[in-house]
């Protein structure tokens, strides 16, 4: 049966099919589909999302020591954070088929960078897999489990943005059941100490040596002859740009096993052209080793190391070929990124920039949007876990310069879970002059709504234990813990004062749940504006909704958008917004 699915679902089948038994991840585009998918397979497959990517890995390895299948799945920048479980677990081996999916995203569509992970297979001496199209999703999952049973080493299987999100059919198959290896203690391979890991090292070297001599003959790779003139050795979504690209009669070298390079394959290629291209997305991560081994080629002299290729973008790169462009009569109307009408992190947001004196370090997630104008709220954005530790970092130093400057550290609930509960202990350890707050939305939100463990549900829909985030903090060492409905810019204010006031260690809870959490139901009675009593002072244009705009001097709130917060009547000085009455 063939079925139309998108590379992450994709790959949840074939994990599904490979016979994976435990999964463990931390959701981020553009990987995230994948672990919504898995709980289909609930029955054969144990899935859920761990506090952050490095546990996600840990977890998903642990059950790889113990004998079965695993599988862990992260954005590329999730990978930083999971980088120390991988390098060890490419010493210590598996026991199991362990596959980690880094999920590149060219371009930065939803990311802070657009760093490329293969650096990280070359790196921790690990094989990366490279699928170009759902249906190698799916079926290089199965490889994938092979080579790393095989060689006794963790797979990274690499997609990018194009890949994970694309659809195209997919040929289903049936699940193969892999009978668990019997667990066994064995302190040598699977406790990494110094001594161990200075045997394991020549066994990692070899087993990348074998993979390599494997990858000549690897059935993930595909060569395409053509004429002779003109040979391409490319991977992933850029082997479907030049294919589209490249004249009739051009000779392929598709790697779908991309670390350690087939060199022997590659040399032979490159003989049976004249002229030999390599064409990949981002770094020249193929191109430089293959030039090292003395093989001519063209690659980032003219195709470039930034940003996402596509056929016109490669074309005009490589030819010259600028694309046909036909001018639309209508122009689409800017719609730059902003919090959502309603988004209870608006209040806070809109109560802080009124504290001209204050430092607001915020983090990755949807309150990353109260950088944006006119909230303009938001100092700096560096990392998942930044808001606080970047801000305990600032604090030392206006304390350093004398400076009376307050720090405010922000970050999201399931943020916190993931990487706030270092950044809050910093604070207190090193007597940091920071205010943590923790935008509490009882969601991981711009992921697209996964549970965290603060919501009270698991990803395949049990009932949890919800970590209370104000015991946490208690915990640690915070005196005083204000909770507030952020919407109520009153109580949003007077804890913000109470914060700055206090002569105790202080964190702020903004809590109020997000209003498309489908298993909460809202009542919501819509805002309107009386034109009679509207003066045209724009105040209520500086809280960002995008439900508000200025029609003739005056102040519209569209009704298709507006779902009656309430912020914006109480940010009006003479009253002219105000619940519309049911």
């Amino acid at each position: 049966m063939k079925v139309l699915m998108s590379g992450n679902e994709a790959i949840a089948r074939g994990a599904y099919e490979a016979g994976v038994k435990v999964c463990s991840a931390y959701p981020g585009t553009p990987s995230t589909e994948i672990f919504e998918e898995l709980p289909k397979y609930k029955e054969a497959v144990y899935c859920e999302w761990a506090p952050n990517e490095k546990v996600a890995v840990e977890v998903a390895y642990g059950a790889s020591v113990a004998g079965v299948r695993s599988l862990s799945a992260m954005k590329h920048v999730g990978l930083n954070v999971a980088a120390d479980p991988l390098f060890t677990a490419a010493y210590d081996g598996v026991t199991g088929g362990f596959v980690i999916v880094t999920a590149d995203d060219p371009s930065m569509h939803s990311s802070q960078n657009e760093q490329d992970n293969r650096h990280y297979a070359r790196a921790a001496k690990v094989a990366v897999v490279e699928p170009s199209d759902s249906q190698e999703c799916k079926d290089f999952m199965r490889e994938a489990y092979k080579i790393s049973e095989q060689f006794d080493m963790p797979v990274l299987f690499r997609t990018t943005t194009r890949v994970s999100h694309s659809k195209s059919l997919v040929e289903l198959g049936e699940r193969e059941e892999i009978a668990p290896v019997p667990y066994k203690r064995n302190i040598r391979k699977n406790v990494c100490t110094p001594a161990n890991a200075y045997m394991n090292h020549p066994k990692v070297e070899a087993n990348l040596k074998a993979l390599e001599e494997y990858n000549n003959t690897c059935p993930l790779n595909r060569l395409e002859k053509g004429d002779g003139e003109i040979g391409v050795i490319t991977a992933s979504i850029a082997y479907q740009y030049a294919k589209e690209v490249f004249p009739e009669g051009t000779s392929f070298l598709k790697l779908g096993l991309t670390n350690p390079l087939p060199m022997k394959l590659i040399r032979e290629f490159a003989q049976s052209v004249k002229t030999l291209y390599v064409i990949e997305e981002l770094d020249g991560f193929m191109e430089e080793q293959i030039k090292a081994a003395g093989i001519p080629c063209i690659g980032k002299e003219k195709v470039s190391n930034m940003y996402e290729l596509n056929p016109q973008r490669l074309r005009q790169m490589l030819f010259g070929t600028e694309p046909e462009i036909k001018e639309l009569s209508v122009k689409a109307v800017a719609r730059p990124p902003a919090l959502c009408p309603g988004c209870p992190h608006r209040g806070f947001f809109y109560t802080i920039g009124k504290h001209k004196d204050a430092i607001v370090t915020g983090d990755i997630g949807c309150y990353t949007l109260g950088a944006a104008a006119p909230l303009s709220a938001l100092d700096t954005v560096v990392c998942m876990g930044g808001g606080f530790s970047v801000g305990a970092g600032i604090a030392k130093t206006m304390e350093i310069l004398g400076e009376k400057k307050k720090v405010f550290g922000v970050v999201g609930d399931s943020t916190f879970f993931h990487s706030g509960l270092t950044g809050a202990t910093e604070i207190i350890y090193n007597k940091a002059n920071v205010i943590p707050v923790v935008l509490d939305n009882h969601i991981t939100g711009m992921t697209g709504h996964q549970d965290n463990p603060g919501t009270g549900y698991t990803l395949q829909g049990e009932v949890a234990e919800a970590v209370a985030i104000e015991k946490v903090l208690e915990a640690i060492g915070y005196k005083k813990v204000f909770i507030v409905d952020p919407q109520d810019l009153k109580a949003m204010e007077e804890a913000i004062q109470g914060a700055i006031d206090s002569t105790e260690p202080a964190a702020i809870i903004a809590r109020r749940p997000c209003l498309l959490i489908k298993r909460m139901k809202h009542e919501i009675t819509k805002c309107v504006v009386d034109e009679q009593k509207c003066i045209g002072c724009k105040m209520c244009q500086r809280v960002g909704c995008p439900a508000l705009s200025i029609v003739n001097k005056k102040s519209r709130i569209d009704p298709t958008q507006c779902v009656g917060c309430t912020v914006c009547a109480q940010v009006c000085p003479v009253g002219a917004i105000s619940r519309k009455e049911k």
